[in-house]
């Protein structure tokens, strides 16, 4: 389970629906009043101590819109200790190495910012594949690419695509569904998972219940993105731990 930061101007805003327009700084159960709406850092921290998740997803709205990385910040939350995926509109491998340089341990290309494949083979040798995370970026369940790119096809397609590229991790966001509580869509994962087997798969939005990881993770998905039902309180450290139990035992 990998919680996740939405930054932009420098605090985290909670997404909902991929309207980033209208994202609000995050107001959440998991850290004081005192800290103030939208303290990225103390969520993090939070992730850590309260919940005992190591990893965090951070997707840098700035960047991912065409401005620049938000590298201090990024570099604070590296800092305490955590081990992060960043997805900052990485495009190219200069900004996939100052991304790496920043702290982050898995550097994220999404296919909404992602000009070509070639582009991501690209990204893949100057980092290494194992530091590259593919997000297979979705609305209703049709990709999204930016204007001008390469790549089309169905979901299926384009993930076969990025890992013939060199990803060695896909992600699947459907942005539609985040912090709807509609859920992952199980049939995708399903019939990722059947097509590659052995690639590490990772999926969000709008999950809000344990069942529904623990169906997640019985599909194949290694793990999955959490923020809404974290930060209202649908999801807490009982609930984690209790989906986190079985499967390690299954794992041994």
């Amino acid at each position: 389970m990998i919680p996740v930061l939405d930054l932009r101007a420098g605090r985290a805003v909670l997404a909902r629906g991929g309207r980033r327009e209208s994202y609000a700084p995050v107001r959440s159960v998991l850290v004081g009043a005192e800290a103030g709406a939208g303290d990225a850092v103390a969520l993090a921290r939070a992730y850590r101590d309260a919940l005992s998740l190591e990893d965090c997803y951070v997707a840098d709205l700035d960047a991912i819109g065409g401005g620049s990385v938000q590298g201090a910040l990024l570099r604070r939350l590296a800092d305490l200790g955590s081990a992060l995926l960043v997805d900052a509109g990485v495009a190219d491998p200069v900004r996939a190495l100052d991304v790496r340089a920043a702290g982050a341990a898995q550097v994220v290309v999404g296919l909404e910012t992602l000009p070509s494949f070639a582009a991501l083979a690209a990204v893949a040798r100057a980092v290494g594949a194992e530091h590259v995370v593919f997000s297979l970026d979705l609305r209703d369940g049709v990709p999204i690419v930016p204007r001008g790119a390469q790549q089309h096809g169905t979901a299926v397609e384009l993930a076969r695509a990025a890992v013939d590229a060199g990803a060695t991790s896909l992600l699947v966001v459907d942005l539609a569904r985040v912090g709807t509580g509609r859920g992952v869509d199980p049939r995708l994962v399903e019939a990722l998972r059947r097509a590659h087997p052995t690639v590490r798969l990772l999926a969000g939005g709008g999950v809000t219940s344990a069942q529904e990881i623990a169906r997640l993770a019985d599909l194949g998905l290694d793990a999955v993105l959490l923020a809404t039902a974290l930060h209202d309180g649908r999801l807490g450290r009982a609930d984690l731990e209790a989906v986190r139990r079985p499967h390690l035992r299954d794992s041994r």
